[in-house]
């Protein structure tokens, strides 16, 4: 087949720089506009930026910013249950990988989900005009530009625009991110952390921070992990176009062990509890397992390896065969016994519903005083660094 010019004459080179550049467009677009800003109110985005993602988004997908964000809000309001839009829980892994994009496709065209979870998307002219009644007219306009431009190889190089969502963000974050990496909180779902792919899905790998915290609009907590979303935020930020609503709560820790538990240390506990596990297990869970492993036989300590996920993991994520395993070395451990029930008691803590914090305060206070009476040092510390919760002022988070 003949190559036909188009009206460029760039190098392949020039043309793959152009490629790349435009289907990271198209992902910073996702995570900054229709994501963060339109689906969790996260930030705010000036009208023009916010428009100028909505015109790219339409050329270059064909998706519908009220039935993205529904979709998106139910995944939320329905992780992990039949009702998730594309949980791999649900329909496996395989399916969300290589069918993410049809699962999408099928929960955007139910009316319901669109008028249940899209409320606050956009509803002016163009959008009811132009974006929402005609989505595939954009595309169609995207490969007449990219043929006149790069000629025969345009087709290509809308192709690969094309397939770019279905694939990184469909398939590989709704899939993947509900499947395999690491977690930094023990969230209600399965969602997970992935390897640094920034440039690729713009932060979004960062799933499980985000699950954990789905208003905020930085998704990295940890200092090692890069949200490159985040860094966009910040320039346009700084240019006078964007704006950051929320951002993930972060405590400090004073040093409370000569004070009591007050109000101001509950509501810090209570907006950072998922911080406070992690520092638990941290702290507490895996240090005792590290000291049992160090005194136990070849055997006990195969044992203790195994256990070791497993005494983080909620209950409800970990199968009846581990748990069985877990209890067997419970029943021979008693300091690990101890920091396992306290670590239940802490979790049943934020499940309970109280009146006021007040209440949660009173059940807080008992749950110290009976950690500090077990007479193991590190769970007595930890019972005593509560007192000290502090939230982090979020004008310096947010800068």
């Amino acid at each position: 087949m003949q190559i036909v010019d188009g009206l460029l004459e760039w190098t392949l080179w020039q043309e793959c720089l152009f490629v790349l550049a435009s289907t990271h467009l198209t992902i910073v677009a996702v995570t900054l506009y229709l994501h963060r800003c339109q689906a969790h109110r996260a930030i705010d985005l000036h009208p023009l930026v916010s428009h100028v993602f909505r015109l790219w988004l339409w050329l270059t997908t064909a998706m519908v910013t009220r039935q993205w964000v529904a979709v998106h809000r139910k995944h939320h309001a329905k992780t992990e249950t039949a009702e998730d839009p594309h949980s791999p829980q649900v329909y496996g892994i395989w399916q969300v990988m290589t069918q993410g994009a049809e699962l999408y496709a099928r929960a955007a065209r139910d009316p319901e989900i669109s008028r249940e979870y899209g409320h606050g998307a956009p509803s002016d002219f163009i959008e009811r005009n132009v974006y929402s009644r005609y989505p595939n007219v954009g595309i169609i306009i995207l490969l007449i530009a990219f043929i006149a431009l790069f000629g025969s190889l345009g087709l290509t190089y809308w192709a690969i625009q094309m397939i770019w969502i279905p694939i990184f963000a469909a398939g590989f974050i709704n899939g993947a991110g509900h499947y395999w990496g690491y977690r930094n909180f023990e969230t209600d779902d399965a969602a997970t952390n992935l390897v640094n792919v920034a440039f690729i899905v713009g932060g979004e790998e960062l799933h499980n921070n985000h699950h954990a915290y789905p208003s905020s609009a930085k998704f990295s907590i940890r200092k090692w992990e890069f949200d490159l979303g985040w860094g966009y935020i910040w320039i346009l930020k700084n240019l006078g176009l964007a704006s950051v609503r929320k951002v993930a709560p972060r405590p400090l820790l004073s040093d409370g062990h000569s004070v009591a538990l007050d109000l101001e240390a509950v509501s810090a506990i209570v907006s950072s509890r998922l911080h406070l596990m992690a520092d638990y297990a941290q702290k507490v869970t895996l240090p005792v397992l590290h000291k049992e492993m160090g005194l136990a036989d070849r055997v006990y300590k195969r044992a203790l390896h195994r256990i070791k996920k497993t005494l983080i993991l909620e209950p409800a994520h970990v199968s009846h065969a581990k748990l069985n395993e877990l209890n067997e070395v419970l029943a021979t451990s008693e300091q690990l016994r101890v920091v396992y029930e306290y670590q239940q008691q802490l979790k049943q803590l934020w499940r309970q519903r109280y009146q006021n914090n007040e209440g949660l305060l009173h059940a807080l206070a008992e749950w110290c005083q009976m950690a500090e009476q077990t007479g193991i040092e590190i769970l007595q510390d930890f019972a005593q660094s509560l007192k000290g919760y502090r939230l982090q002022p979020v004008y310096n988070y947010a800068k």
